[in-house]
C-alpha cells in the first residue's frame, strides 16, 4: 500500500494513495479506513475517505504530527485477516422524468437515446459510493455508463431539491439536501439522505455499492410517507 503524507493545519495529515482512482483503489482506501477503526487509536478522532486520500483528524494535545504518521504507518502494515469485511448494497428507488427529473430529455438528447433508454441504461448499473462531500452526505457515484454521460448544465440551478438524482459527465450523484447545483437531474427518491436526528446521520458510507430502481408515483408517495429504505448488508470474511 504505497502512499505519501501531508500535513492539513495543525490537527490533520493527509494521506495520498498511489494510483489512478478505480474500484481497485477504493478497496484498498476502504480497508486502509477499517484498520484505522480497528486500532482505535487514542488522540485520532476522525477520518474521511475521498476519491484517492484519506484525511485523518487527531487531537495535537495527545499526539503530534510526528507521532501521527508514525501511527499511520503502523496500521497500514497491520495484517488484513485482522480486518473483517463489510458489504453494504443500498437500493434506491427512484421516479424519473417530468417535475421529479425535468433534465432527462436533455440527458436522451445529448445521447441520441429515448428517455426510456436512458432510465433502462441508469437503472441496470450497479454503483460504487467513491467518497461523500460537496453537501452533507452527498454520494459520489462512480460506474456510471458513458453512454449517458453528460455534461453539467450550462448555468447551475439556483435550488435543486433533496432526493434530487443528476447525472455530472461520468458520475451519477443524489442530493441530500436542497443546494443550488448544476447536475442534470433525471429524477428523485423519496429517501433522506441526511437527518441529523439518526444515530448515523449519514444513509451512505464511502466504498457502499448503490442500486436504482424505478418506482411509480404512488410508490414513490407511499415511501416517503414511509421513510422506509432497504439495506443489504453482509460479512463476507476477513479482508483481501
Amino acid at each position: 500500500m504505497h502512499f505519501s503524507l501531508y500535513t492539513m493545519g495543525d490537527s490533520a495529515v493527509k494521506v495520498d494513495f498511489a494510483g489512478n482512482v478505480s474500484p481497485e483503489l477504493n478497496r484498498k482506501i476502504q480497508l486502509f479506513c477499517r484498520k484505522l477503526g480497528h486500532a482505535a487509536t487514542p488522540g485520532i478522532v476522525e477520518w474521511v475517505p475521498a476519491f484517492d486520500s484519506v484525511t485523518i483528524y487527531y487531537q495535537p494535545h495527545r499526539l503530534s504530527y510526528t507521532e501521527v504518521c508514525d501511527k499511520i504507518y503502523q496500521i497500514s502494515g497491520m495484517d488484513s485477516d485482522r480486518v473483517e469485511r463489510a458489504s453494504r448494497l443500498v437500493s434506491v428507488p427512484v421516479i424519473y422524468g417530468g417535475r421529479y427529473g425535468p433534465d432527462l430529455s436533455r440527458v436522451a438528447d445529448v445521447n441520441k437515446l429515448s428517455k426510456d433508454e436512458v432510465i433502462r441504461i441508469h437503472g441496470r448499473q450497479e454503483y460504487l459510493v467513491y467518497m461523500l462531500g460537496f453537501l452533507p452526505g452527498f454520494p459520489y457515484l462512480g460506474g456510471l455508463d458513458k453512454r449517458i454521460a453528460t455534461p453539467r448544465l450550462e448555468e447551475p440551478r439556483a435550488k435543486t431539491v433533496a432526493g434530487s438524482v443528476g447525472i455530472a459527465h461520468e458520475q451519477t450523484g443524489i442530493y441530500p439536501i436542497e443546494s443550488p447545483g448544476g447536475w442534470n437531474i433525471i429524477g428523485k427518491t423519496p429517501l433522506t439522505l441526511f437527518d441529523r436526528e439518526r444515530e448515523d446521520a449519514f444513509l451512505f458510507r464511502a466504498g457502499d455499492r448503490v442500486k436504482f430502481h424505478q418506482v411509480s408515483e404512488s410508490e414513490f408517495e407511499k415511501q416517503t410517507a414511509s421513510g422506509e429504505f432497504v439495506v443489504e448488508e453482509a460479512y463476507d470474511g476477513k479482508a483481501d
